[in-house]
C-alpha cells in the first residue's frame, strides 16, 4: 500500500492561501490581534506586529460597529464554532468581512483565542442584487396588475360582445407582455432598460407578419433609452395605431407599409407615424371611442406629451411628442 499522505506545514499555508483567508490570534487579556500580511492587506492596514482590537475596530463602518464590538465580546461565552459578517470601510470602498472561530474558549491557547477573516464582499453584492431584483418584479407584478385590472374595467364598459371585449383585452395585455419582455433593470451605469428602436420593433413584430411580405415596416429613430413606465404607456399607444390601421388603415391591405422616424426638439423627441398603401382614410366624425381616449391618456400622463392626426388622403400621419425626461422613467 502506498504510504499515507505527509502533511507540512508549508502545506497548510498553501491551502489558506488558496482559499484566500486571513489569519488572526486575539489575547483576549491585552485586547491584541496578531494577524498574517493577507489580514492587514485585507483590512487596509500596514503590516505590524500587532495591531488593538480598538484600532481595527475604528475601520469597522459606523452603522456596523456596535454589534462587531458585541459579537466578539460575546464569543467567549458561544458554544461551538461561530460567524460574523460585517463593513468596514477602505477609503472609499466597502469590503465585506466574514469573521469566524471557537467561541466559549474552545481551542485558545495561552489566552488567545484563533480564527480567520474572509472577504465576502463578491456574495454579500450578489445577494443585495438578488434583493433588488426580486423588489422591482415584485413592483413591476403589482403594476401590470393594477394595469390589467383597469383595462379589463375599461374594456367590458366599451365592448358590444364578450368576444370583442376579450379580443380587445388579449391584444392589449399582449402589446404589455411583449414591452415587459425587453424592459429589464440593468446593472448601474449602463442607462435606460430598452432602446426606443428595439422596442418599437417588437411591439410591430406580429404585425408584419400579417402582410404579404416581410420588411413592410421601417423603424428609424434616435437611440435613446426607454424605463419601465414609459415602455407601458408607449406599448399602448403602438398596439392601439397598429390595431387601428389594421382594421382602417395601410395595415388592412397585405401591401401597406408604415415607415415610423423621429426628429429632436428641445427637451422632447418627436416621432411620425406614416402609413402608405392602404384605403383612403377620412376623419372620424364620431367622438373619440375608449381606444382613442386610452392613446390621449397613456401620451399625456406617462409619456408626458401630446398626439395629432393628420388625415392625409395618401394615408394617416401621426405625430407623437415625448418628453425625454418622462421616456427615460
Amino acid at each position: 500500500m502506498p504510504e499515507p499522505f505527509a502533511w507540512q506545514p508549508e502545506h497548510l499555508r498553501l491551502a489558506v492561501d488558496a482559499a484566500g483567508v486571513a489569519l488572526w490570534a486575539w489575547n483576549v487579556e491585552t485586547d491584541e490581534l496578531i494577524m498574517d500580511r493577507r489580514g492587514f492587506d485585507l483590512w487596509g492596514l500596514e503590516w505590524r506586529a500587532t495591531v488593538d482590537f480598538e484600532t481595527l475596530s475604528s475601520n469597522i463602518h459606523p452603522a456596523d460597529r456596535d454589534r462587531v464590538r458585541a459579537a466578539f465580546a460575546a464569543t467567549r461565552a458561544i458554544l461551538g464554532a461561530y460567524e460574523t459578517d460585517f463593513r468596514i470601510l477602505i477609503d472609499d470602498e466597502v469590503r465585506w468581512i466574514a469573521a469566524r472561530g471557537e467561541g466559549a474558549d474552545v481551542g485558545m491557547v495561552g489566552r488567545t483565542m484563533f480564527g480567520i477573516f474572509v472577504d465576502v464582499t463578491g456574495r454579500k453584492q450578489a445577494e443585495e442584487g438578488h434583493e433588488l431584483l426580486a423588489g422591482e418584479m415584485s413592483h413591476r407584478v403589482k403594476n401590470l396588475l393594477t394595469i390589467a385590472s383597469g383595462l379589463t374595467a375599461i374594456a367590458s364598459r366599451s365592448a358590444t360582445c364578450k368576444q370583442d371585449m376579450a379580443r380587445e383585452l388579449t391584444g392589449r395585455l399582449s402589446a404589455l407582455g411583449r414591452a415587459h419582455d425587453l424592459v429589464r433593470p440593468l446593472p448601474s451605469g449602463q442607462g435606460a432598460a430598452a432602446l426606443l428602436g428595439d422596442l418599437l420593433s417588437i411591439l410591430l413584430a406580429p404585425y408584419d407578419e400579417l402582410g404579404a411580405f416581410k420588411g413592410r415596416f421601417r423603424v428609424g429613430v434616435e437611440r435613446i433609452g426607454v424605463g419601465e413606465a414609459a415602455a407601458t404607456g408607449v406599448a399602448l399607444v403602438v398596439h392601439e395605431l397598429a390595431t387601428n390601421s389594421m382594421k382602417y388603415g395601410a395595415l388592412s391591405e397585405p401591401t401597406g407599409t408604415l415607415d415610423i422616424s423621429s426628429e429632436s426638439d428641445g427637451d422632447d423627441i418627436v416621432l411620425t407615424w406614416v402609413e402608405r398603401g392602404g384605403p383612403p382614410v377620412v376623419e372620424p366624425d364620431a367622438p373619440d371611442g375608449f381606444g382613442s381616449l386610452l392613446i390621449r391618456r397613456s401620451v399625456n400622463r406617462q409619456l408626458g406629451g401630446t398626439i395629432d392626426y393628420d388625415w392625409s388622403s395618401q394615408g394617416l400621419i401621426v405625430t407623437l411628442r415625448i418628453s425625454r425626461a418622462h421616456l427615460a422613467i
